[in-house]
């Protein structure tokens, strides 16, 4: 008899309910979250030889116990939160929320969504999407050091620093300004310390990047063939699009990434508008692709761009063109390398 046993995953615990394929329930259990989670639900599972399990958001909450159970051998599937939330609230008799039903619920949703996501052990794309979001991370908190910077600045001496800063720009402010007042001193102090902070997060993107660079060097990946994608960006595709094999075709993962237009219709009417779904760091590293590319005038893509706009098409719809011409270029790249990787596999 097949089985699915859903998961809901906390923190502290995990609820896991198992049903058979009549989504009749079998049995259910609750455990800590612990060094012997996988163990413990394993143990309690054995009755259930012909097993899968369904998680709700194995990126997330999830990610440790479905990487332990994958590693044991076991069948998991990644349930979204906001499918199985759906089945709950639609589901009779499931819409208290609590542990039970939601895991009941993660299980239903496996069951009746074939095209579910299998969970497989992570990667070289696990170790470029952890990279990309540590710059990331930096990036911000630079960006965040320079606004206060700027604010305070702009307090001490008008107009403040009036272009992109730098960590010398602001040392050269610094030494030539002389704090009148005990509020300037402080100031001064404050801006002494955000620079400090900058430099530290300079030297923290300069060992990013190079970390980065190295690390999509050892992927072999071709993606950074394409023009305008250097090792950030891919780093980002890379990592963020995860197992490509998952997405049947070029059109799933343009849906995916939110380059894929979403149809606005009604009636005789038939229209389409910008996408806002996907994954918005994948759409991201695209979109700074397609904008390298129309700032050189001998690329493809601009080239691709200027032809949209000559059939008509406004700048910004000729730029979600070219943005789902480059999701296709990804796709296919990232589809040649997982090709070259199984077949050195074997």
């Amino acid at each position: 008899m097949s089985v699915i046993i859903g998961v809901d995953p906390h923190k502290a615990s995990h609820t896991a309910v198992a049903l058979d394929d009549r989504e009749k329930p079998l049995g259910q259990r609750r455990i800590r979250a612990g060094q012997n989670q996988a163990e413990e639900l394993l143990k309690w599972a054995v009755e259930f030889p012909e097993r899968s399990w369904a998680i709700e958001s194995a990126g997330g909450l999830g990610y440790l116990l479905s990487q332990q159970l994958v590693a044991a051998g076991e069948a998991v599937f990644d349930v979204p939160a906001t499918l199985a939330s759906r089945v709950r609230v639609l589901g009779t008799g499931r819409s208290n929320k609590n542990d039970p039903n939601d895991a009941t619920s993660v299980a239903v949703a496996a069951l009746r969504s074939p095209g579910l996501r299998q969970v497989s052990a992570v990667g070289h794309s696990e170790i470029l999407r952890l990279l990309a979001k540590r710059n990331t991370d930096i990036g911000n908190l630079r960006c965040q050091a320079v606004e206060r910077v700027h604010a305070l600045v702009a307090e001490l001496s008008g107009g403040g620093i009036d272009k992109e800063l730098y960590a010398s720009d602001l040392q050269r402010f610094l030494d030539h300004f002389v704090p009148a007042t005990e509020a300037e001193r402080i100031r001064v102090e404050l801006v002494a310390e955000l620079l400090e902070d900058i430099r530290r997060l300079d030297a923290q993107l300069k060992a990013s990047r190079r970390r980065i660079r190295d690390a999509v060097r050892a992927s072999g990946s071709s993606v950074t063939e394409i023009f305008g994608v250097g090792p950030i960006i891919a780093a980002m595709l890379i990592g963020y699009s995860g197992e490509i094999r998952r997405f049947a075709s070029g059109d799933r993962y343009a849906a995916y990434n939110g380059t894929a237009p979403v149809e606005f219709s009604s009636g005789g009417r038939v229209a389409h508008r910008l996408s806002r779904r996907g994954n918005r760091h994948l759409n991201h590293a695209i979109h700074m692709a397609a904008i390298c590319q129309l700032r050189q005038s001998h690329s493809e893509g601009r080239a691709y761009f200027d032809r949209r706009v000559a059939e008509g098409k406004t700048k910004r719809e000729a730029l979600r063109a070219l943005k789902r011409h480059l999701s296709n270029a990804v796709y296919r790249h990232l589809v040649a390398d997982a090709g070259r990787v199984a077949a050195a596999a074997r």
